[in-house]
């Protein structure tokens, strides 16, 4: 569980350099989600180390980074404002807690469900949302507390070294790979805004990051049943919000990695993560898809970079905030620029009228969502439109085959499953008063799925009851049988002897 897993020297520089990558670029985004919460700097910085290094530990995605996220912070702000910050941490606890219990009962299997086109809208979606949190770097607050845009030499230096920055990380790949990109652009960008002393934001214009370590602290708020109304409805929110996030994140890092992480594992460390993190003054977190873009980019695959990157932000916070204040944000938005350019799957703008057309909407849907609420929403809402186009889509392919066996009786051979969304369909296949008097429902190629099903199958079965007719039910499988079973007198129809569920049910070889 413990191995950061490098076996060589070269491994193990080449994850400390992209672990230093990412703290630096972790310490605007934690000050800035801090500031979005509603609690002080360091409480976003804590968490970014807290989270991260757990999570880096016991998570099961190696080289994905977690921290403080916006995704989070916009739930955790209204809890601050109310209540105060005690009570986030409370709730961090709690979410922390629930987090586990997702793990242990074996719920990050469930990622599977999310269908391609989500995954795709979620990715874009959450490109646009990088790339748009970046802008409010190319504004400055007057003394009147107002934003207004950099304009003049100030826009030009800015934009000019956001550029610079870019276009280190795109060439200096192509001359060496021993080093990483990233942090090279950074280093370089601030050596030349140091030398030249150009007038431009720095990570220091923010907030300070000094502090000292975080230190062991209960939450101070009355624990009895009172407290729990209050922060359950917040940590059930928030522990589900940083599931999906950190588990679409891993799913993403899969593909990019081609290796596979293991999803019930994050949710354990991801609980492990925030419940220590709410006992020692962070906000809570999960995983970030920039950062860990920034790090695969950089060539951080192991634990190691994950370890580091906190290590470093730990670093930072104690000893060298003077010279991380000094960072031009102009470095760490070309970065940012970057990952956003790396992280939109471009291919999704070739292949859109060359894949189905609710596809198509459910990819748009799902990135429109993702920008205007949170990527949480935004998955659930791709999702449950998902599962309600396939169950249109395989309503409609249930159809019948008639005809008449060697007894008279009369086959009609379904195919496809019945389920809520093809009961209708179903029952519209049927004709009581032309068939014979003895029917025969072949359900070899077709499947009850729900109860809808049943009360379908009932109502079919009155049908020919006042006809004056015999429905069988035939070659129904095992699980269909056992759904018969539990429903019990839910199906009132005494169609032939069967006194347990009282719709015939002819196993017949």
């Amino acid at each position: 569980m413990f191995k950061l897993g490098c076996a060589s020297r070269a491994c193990v520089q080449n994850e400390i350099l992209s672990g230093l990558t990412v703290a630096l670029a972790l310490v605007p985004e934690a000050v800035a989600f801090a500031f979005v919460a509603g609690v002080e700097p360091l409480v976003g910085l804590y968490a970014a180390f807290m989270v991260g290094l757990l999570a880096a530990i016991f998570g099961g995605r190696p080289g994905m980074i977690s921290g403080a996220t916006g995704a989070m912070a916009v739930v955790m702000v209204a809890l601050v404002a109310e209540h105060g910050v005690e009570y986030l941490f409370a709730a961090v606890v709690l979410t922390g807690l629930i987090q586990m219990g997702a793990g242990v009962l074996r719920l990050g299997k469930f990622i599977r469900i999310v269908p391609y086109p989500v995954m795709l809208g979620f990715v874009n979606g959450l490109a646009i949302v990088i790339f748009l949190a970046q802008l409010q770097h190319f504004q400055v607050t007057t003394p009147e507390g107002v934003s207004e845009w950099l304009g003049g030499d100030a826009l030009l230096i800015f934009a000019g070294l956001v550029v610079l920055t870019m276009l280190i990380i795109h060439y200096l790949p192509k001359l060496t790979g021993s080093f990483p990109a990233a942090l090279a652009a950074i280093i370089v960008v601030s050596v030349l805004v140091l030398g030249l002393n150009l007038e431009t934001v720095t990570v220091g214009d923010l907030a300070s990051i000094k502090g000292s370590l975080p230190a062991f602290h209960i939450p101070s708020v009355p624990f009895n049943l009172e407290t729990l109304v209050i922060i359950l409805p917040y940590s059930l929110i928030l522990a589900a919000v940083g599931l999906i996030e950190s588990l679409l994140t891993l799913s993403l890092i899969d593909e990019v990695t081609n290796t596979r992480g293991r999803g019930n594992r994050e949710c354990m460390g991801q609980g492990i993560a925030n419940t220590v993190t709410g006992f020692f003054g962070g906000m809570g977190g999960c995983a970030m898809i920039g950062q860990s873009m920034i790090n695969v980019n950089s060539g951080g695959r192991k634990r190691l970079s994950g370890v580091a990157a906190a290590l470093f932000l730990l670093i930072f916070i104690l000893f060298a905030s003077p010279l991380i204040e000094r960072i031009p944000m102009a470095a760490l938005v070309g970065v940012m620029f970057v990952v956003v350019v790396a992280t939109f799957e471009w291919s999704s703008l070739r292949i859109m009228g060359k894949i189905p057309a609710t596809d198509a909407f459910v990819l748009i849907l799902v990135s429109a969502v993702t920008v205007m609420t949170d990527l949480a929403v935004a998955v659930v809402v791709g999702v449950i439109v998902s599962a309600l186009v396939f169950a249109w889509e395989h309503a409609k392919h249930i159809n019948i085959r008639s005809y008449d066996d060697e007894n008279g009786s009369r086959v009609h051979e379904l195919n496809g499953p019945l389920f809520f969304g093809s009961v209708k369909n179903f029952l519209e296949l049927f004709d009581a008063e032309d068939d014979p008097d003895d029917v025969i429902i072949e359900f070899q190629n077709s499947r009850v799925a729900d109860h809808s099903a049943i009360e379908a199958i009932d109502t079919l079965a009155e049908r020919y009851i006042k006809a004056g007719k015999t429905l069988h039910l035939r070659h129904l499988n095992e699980d269909c049988r056992q759904l018969l079973r539990k429903a019990g007198d839910l199906v009132e129809v005494n169609v032939l002897e069967d006194p347990r569920y009282r719709v015939a049910d002819d196993q017949m070889a």
